[in-house]
């Protein structure tokens, strides 16, 4: 194997690179043209976004508040349910259909009912800051994916025992901090597999797959209507753990990582195994002028703080993704806000994410990318705002524009993630990711809160959606043209 791996990087008769060639155009020349041994590696690596979107939105039909009617004349359906004696209203379903009914949390306090959700959403927080720089360092990309699955899909597996609000919110954690990573190491692993030509296009397959896991959702809740919300976490849990088998069998460690841990023999193995050409690799790498070889998993960090330039991009792309993460994470739990079909409402969310999908796969060489970003939150921030100053004024209109403000800030999403991409080496590309989806996360942090809030007065929800994604949007814009 020596003697192959040395005839590999040195000794080939079809072509020879200078010396100073980088890391990214040694590899690029290696790999050559984008073929179906690739294809198949970044299609499985991308599923798993699939099981990501589950465990994000499910909240939206186990945590929503279910319909009520009145069993006497002294009950009036257009009152507040929490000032009617218990005995005047019942729920339309068994009360296991949700947990507000289960535990009645139908009259606590808007912190206490979006709890589960904001914990999940806080476990992702701590998790992307505790596990990112693993992927970077000792685990590497493919096994820092398939840890993060198996962590989120046992968790979500034991939610379904969970006999309180705490349990449960404890669970949704430790289900959050598992999948942290999941996205990033995705994202990273498939495009590291690939040429810089197609990095942008298979870097979308990640969002398809999440918009299709997205989309099962509103199917599996409807099938589970009037059933347990028990079950949906089982549902969800089982596949999860079948797609971590094929993850630790048929995916591929990135090249890259390998090269750059030393690991030649093994990277080697894979460009054959992967690429269409097979020529000189020199040693030099991308991250020689920032100290590629990294002595602790904190290091990775320590170079974009130290690094200027690294900083300054990080930044910009976090200060973007809070107000994006917000909104993003946020539209879908407040449909119980508005006066639609939840079933309906969350199928045209996930539907919407299609022409998102599209936009960021055709147009992502052809469009500037600051220039669009700024333009997709301002757009989704009109349309959030509008919401919340004319409220119920606005029918059924206000569907068409929680659409249309969901659209632009999942467009929002994906191009934020693509462009983080390129923006940074690969010694510190899946730290600097991580960090980029940790402010997205941040802002969904506050908007399960938000929602509950917003029950009552739409400003505190959809108000604050248009306002954050906006500001953000415009800073972003005016940092970036220093």
């Amino acid at each position: 194997m020596a003697d192959s791996t040395r005839l590999f990087l040195s000794n080939s008769s079809e072509s020879k690179l200078p010396p100073t060639r980088s890391l990214d155009e040694t590899i690029e020349q290696c790999i050559g043209n984008f073929g179906w041994a690739q294809f198949l590696q970044a299609a499985l690596i991308s599923f798993a976004w699939f099981f990501d979107a589950q465990q994000t939105f499910i909240t939206v039909f186990t945590d929503s508040q279910p319909t009520w009617h009145c069993t006497d004349s002294v009950c009036n359906t257009s009152s507040n349910l929490c000032t009617l004696p218990n005995q005047t209203w019942s729920w339309d379903f068994d009360p296991h259909v949700s947990i507000i009914s289960e535990w009645g949390l139908q009259c606590a306090g808007s912190f206490f009912r979006g709890l589960p959700a904001s914990s999940f959403f806080l476990g992702c927080l701590i998790g992307g800051l505790a596990l990112s720089t693993l992927a970077d360092s000792s685990l590497g990309r493919k096994n820092m994916l398939l840890l993060s699955c198996l962590i989120m899909s046992l968790s979500s597996m034991l939610t379904a025992f969970s006999t309180s609000i705490w349990i449960y919110a404890f669970l949704r954690f430790v289900n959050g901090f598992g999948r942290a990573t999941i996205g990033t190491c995705a994202l990273v692993l498939s495009t590291e597999l690939v040429g810089k030509k197609w990095r942008g296009q298979v870097g979308a397959m990640g969002f398809f797959c999440f918009t299709l896991g997205f989309l099962t959702l509103p199917m599996f809740g409807y099938i589970n209507k009037g059933n347990s919300w028990r079950y949906l976490y089982v549902w969800t849990s089982i596949p999860t753990l079948i797609y971590c088998s094929l993850v630790r069998i048929f995916v591929r460690e990135s090249p890259r990582w390998l090269i750059v841990k030393g690991r030649m023999e093994e990277a080697v193995s894979i460009l054959q195994s992967i690429a269409s050409n097979a020529i000189t690799v020199s040693s030099t790498n991308l991250c020689f002028d920032v100290q590629e070889n990294q002595s602790d998993i904190y290091d990775a960090l320590k170079i974009l703080v130290r690094k200027r330039w690294l900083l300054k991009r990080l930044l910009v792309a976090m200060a973007l993704g809070f107000g994006i993460g917000m909104v993003y994470y946020g539209m879908p739990l407040a449909l119980t806000n508005l006066n639609f079909n939840l079933y309906l409402g969350v199928v045209f969310n996930a539907l919407s994410e299609f022409p998102a999908f599209l936009i960021t796969f055709f147009l992502i060489d052809k469009i500037n990318r600051r220039d669009a970003l700024i333009g997709f939150t301002a757009l989704s921030g009109i349309s959030s705002a509008l919401i919340a100053a004319l409220g119920q004024q606005l029918g059924s209109l206000q569907i068409v524009l929680e659409l249309v403000s969901f659209f632009s800030a999942c467009t929002a999403f994906n191009m934020t993630l693509i462009y983080t991409i390129e923006m940074f080496p690969t010694c510190v590309r899946n730290s600097a990711m991580a960090m980029v989806r940790q402010a997205l996360v941040f802002g969904g942090v506050f908007s399960p809160v938000m929602v509950a809030a917003g029950r009552e007065n739409q400003f505190w929800s959809y108000g604050l959606f248009g306002l954050v994604i906006g500001l953000c949007g415009f800073v972003c814009g005016w940092i970036t043209g220093d």
